[in-house]
């Protein structure tokens, strides 16, 4: 699938508004080229395309998220940019990390980069964490060689020997000499989520407000390792990403396209129409998360997009939890739901986090599924340890600016 007259790619914005801006509307680039908006931020884009930046406008995602919106107009010629070719002769990793970051699968590179975080172990995700989305192992069948050099290239710049592919349901035959541990997950849901991985092939339970990085582990997806292996191959950053599309039938397609394509031109291309109501999901339908408008663009980590006809949408309601506990059988992290949700309703996150272990969960959303009330549990989690962590954040800013003005008065 081609974009037909633009891309939109969301640069993650850290730098200083104040500093000089480096790219502005009617500034011309090339597909390859990196973006980053001011001088001293350390975030960017790569541009998928060659054209012109028609805008640059803010842009709020989920939880509070910022951006900057860049639209690109695409040019007839394409022009590759040459600058990574130019500055990486052979992989480093700290070089890597200042250009494949936005590659398709969105490669951790700035996590194995970071001189405080001690990795000794990576896991190529050759199976994908949510249901009916068939992107990774996709790419483990057809892209193997890529998987391959990636994981060499990985262990190369990293010097981490202890690297893990993880299929599921594949015969451990066939992979021949691929330079990692080859492990089989079972298929059924949700084995393939991190923390689940963790605790069943690598033996760690992650503790409650601890992440996978904390023990040393960084997850990345084949698509990523596969980025990072015909980057250096071809000498050129990759742009077009693989994901599966999932159409209001169920019926599914692995389809192809470039970073920053609108939604609309997909369903376009498939003749998809959308209704009052229907849904737009990026990501799985366990985990995923409903997008609003159909410009918004594919993005580096999309695996997948669901469309669903209104008369098929799952509907939440008011409706009080009536204690059945299928909340709690199918909990893989043995949360008490049916009491968790009862202060989340109530917005009392700390109480959650202190008495019933919000903090374990590891956002599957099978209580959602399950629950016979239609309560949004899953939502209501995620926005707990939203609020939880601003309010974190906040103190954090506060103590620092008393602190500041302690000395100051001090001195």
């Amino acid at each position: 699938v081609m974009p037909s007259k633009m891309v939109t790619l969301f640069h993650n914005k850290n730098g200083s508004q104040n500093a000089p801006a480096s790219f502005q509307t009617g500034d011309k680039v090339k597909t390859g080229q990196k973006i980053s908006l001011f001088a001293d931020d350390p975030t960017y884009v790569i541009s998928s395309v060659t054209g012109t930046i028609s805008s640059i406008s803010p842009h709020t995602g989920d939880f509070g998220k910022t951006y900057s919106a860049i639209t690109v107009d695409i040019d007839e010629n394409e022009i590759l940019d040459d600058q990574f070719k130019k500055q990486i002769q052979t992989p480093d990793l700290a070089a890597a990390a200042e250009f494949l970051s936005f590659a398709p699968g969105n490669p951790p590179l700035s996590v194995l980069s970071e001189p405080d975080t001690e990795i000794h172990t990576i896991v190529i995700m050759g199976a994908d964490s949510d249901l009916l989305i068939g992107t990774n192992q996709s790419i483990v069948k057809s892209r193997l060689d890529a998987v391959k050099k990636g994981i060499g290239i990985l262990r190369d710049m990293t010097g981490i020997d202890k690297i893990i592919l993880i299929t599921a349901g594949e015969s451990m035959q066939g992979f021949g000499h691929i330079g990692a541990q080859v492990k089989n997950i079972d298929t059924g849901y949700p084995a393939a989520l991190p923390q689940m991985i963790m605790k069943n092939v690598l033996g760690e339970v992650v503790p409650a407000g601890k992440t996978c990085t904390d023990l040393g582990v960084c997850f990345l997806t084949a698509e990523a390792a596969a980025s990072i292996g015909n980057a250096f191959g071809d000498g050129q950053i990759p742009v077009q990403k693989i994901l599966t599309l999932i159409t209001k039938d169920g019926n599914q397609r692995l389809i192809e396209t470039v970073i920053g394509t609108p939604i609309r031109d997909i369903l376009d291309t498939y003749g998809i129409s959308i209704n009052a109501e229907d849904r737009i999901i990026f990501g799985g339908p366990m985990a995923g998360s409903a997008v609003y408008s159909l410009d918004h663009p594919v993005l580096p980590d999309t695996d997948g997009i669901v469309v669903i006809d209104r008369s098929d949408a799952a509907y939440a309601s008011d409706y009080p939890c009536i204690n059945c506990g299928d909340c709690v059988r199918v909990c893989p992290a043995q949360i008490q739901v049916h009491m968790l949700v009862r202060f989340l309703e109530a917005g009392h996150y700390e109480e959650a986090a202190d008495n019933y272990d919000l903090f374990a969960c590891i956002e599957c959303g099978l209580c959602s599924f399950v629950c016979v009330s239609k309560i949004p549990i899953f939502q209501y989690i995620r926005l707990a340890k939203y609020e939880l962590e601003r309010a974190k954040a906040s103190e954090a800013m506060e103590t620092t600016e008393t602190t500041e003005v302690t000395e100051a008065t001090d001195a």
